[in-house]
């Protein structure tokens, strides 16, 4: 890796703007330099002479670790070093009596940027914060043991069992990072090493509305105080058999007003594959009406704050406090319900529709179409059959 020296120090601005990997020397005599990756990770190193050896030290991600932070570090460890000490083995001497609960910090730095959203990210540490912590966080992370996290899980189990699987999720990712870091020679979190009894996995049906009673629910809604933002995205939900937060965070740029169409991207699906929506003329109206509430931030249903999607629980919340015993996502299951009930359209066009996947993988190679067409005219139906049963005089055909 090619270094680049200068006369000059690094500055904060500096650290920040450079992307051209190579090493690049602060200056000041403490051997610091700013390491940028060909991924474009940054990380300081300093260069130090231990009793007569040159060696090399990591002293943290830049993302984590300040220039000013470095600098200080890097400082400290050459007067040590300047004394006849060893900064690197004084280091793992402080690593190996990390109790849990720091350890799980640490690791949650390194972990949060690759979790999915900021939600995720918090969830990660406050599970282990709650449930781990009072029971061993005071603990050094290299004398936990499986006992200690078995009889935490098991005891979780019997009052919140999807909690305490995300529990020893996260109590795994924990005591990995430990091992990598040379904390520990194992993890004690693993399913071997756990050996916990097989926990029965209950289907969870969320609540739903028999399809006869939706336009009804549609009525109350457009009835209620709530925001026009909201009312016509519970609506538009409704019409498209979609997932509450690919409507949330559906963006006008995944529209084609034209051609009645609405394409989510992969990174929103719940199968991460893109997934095409043939609106009905019904479908159509609500987005023009939206458009005239548009915040100019890109976002199709706005929340509160300018640029942000409305909340996860805003739609569930509405549907509820006006009377109406079922979940949002419920919806789906009205949808598909209706479908089976009350039309002959073939199983797989209300399953695509759903955007569900076929399981038979010999099937799956085979069925490359989306269906579109068809699904279409479904959607038409479906909007047909809503509005009739509200009254409105509609051509509707249910095929």
């Amino acid at each position: 890796m090619e270094e680049r020296l200068s006369g000059k120090k690094l500055s904060a601005a500096k650290v920040r703007s450079t992307l051209e990997p190579g090493k690049y020397h602060d200056g000041g005599g403490t051997g610091l330099y700013l390491r940028v990756d060909a991924s474009g990770g940054k990380f300081w190193i300093q260069r130090i002479m231990i009793r007569g050896k040159r060696r090399e030290m990591g002293l943290g991600g830049a993302n984590i670790v300040s220039l000013a932070e470095a600098r200080e570090e890097a400082l400290e460890n050459k007067r040590l070093a300047r004394k006849g000490g060893d900064p690197i083995a004084e280091r793992r001497k402080a690593k190996s009596v990390l109790s849990f609960a720091e350890a799980a910090r640490r690791a949650h730095e390194e972990i949060a940027p690759t979790l999915k959203n900021v939600k995720n990210q918090k969830a990660f540490l406050s599970v282990l914060e709650r449930y781990a912590f009072p029971r061993f966080g005071d603990v050094s992370v290299a004398d936990v043991t499986s006992s200690d996290i078995r009889r935490a899980i098991l005891d979780l189990r019997k009052h919140k069992p999807e909690i305490a699987r995300k529990l020893n999720y996260r109590i795994v990712a924990v005591c990995r990072w430990a091992v990598a870091e040379g904390l520990r020679t194992d993890n004690p979190a693993t399913a071997d090493a756990l050996a916990l009894p097989r926990l029965e996995q209950k289907p969870i049906h969320r609540k739903a509305l028999h399809y006869s009673e939706v336009s009804g629910c549609i009525e109350a809604v457009n009835a209620s105080g709530a925001n026009r933002a909201t009312k016509l995205a519970l609506e538009f939900l409704v019409l498209t058999a979609a997932r509450s937060g690919e409507v949330r965070s559906m963006t006008w740029d995944e529209v084609d007003m034209e051609g009645a169409e609405w394409e989510i991207p992969a990174d929103r699906m719940k199968m991460k594959r893109p997934h095409r929506v043939p609106l009905s003329a019904r479908a159509v109206e609500i987005l023009r009406e939206a458009n005239a509430l548009s915040d100019r931030a890109g976002l199709v249903f706005p929340g509160a704050k300018r640029g942000r999607p409305m909340s996860d629980m805003t739609l569930s919340k509405l549907v509820r406090e006006l009377g109406f015993d079922a979940h949002v996502h419920g919806f789906r299951t009205s949808f598909r319900t209706w479908a089976q009930e009350r039309t002959n359209f073939p199983r797989e066009v209300a399953e695509a529709a759903l955007a569900h996947v076929i399981k038979d993988k010999a099937e799956a190679a085979y069925a490359r179409s989306d269906l579109f067409d068809k699904r279409r005219k479904m959607m038409e139906s479906w909007a047909g059959y809503l509005a009739a049963r509200r009254g409105e005089v509609v051509g509707l055909e249910i095929t």
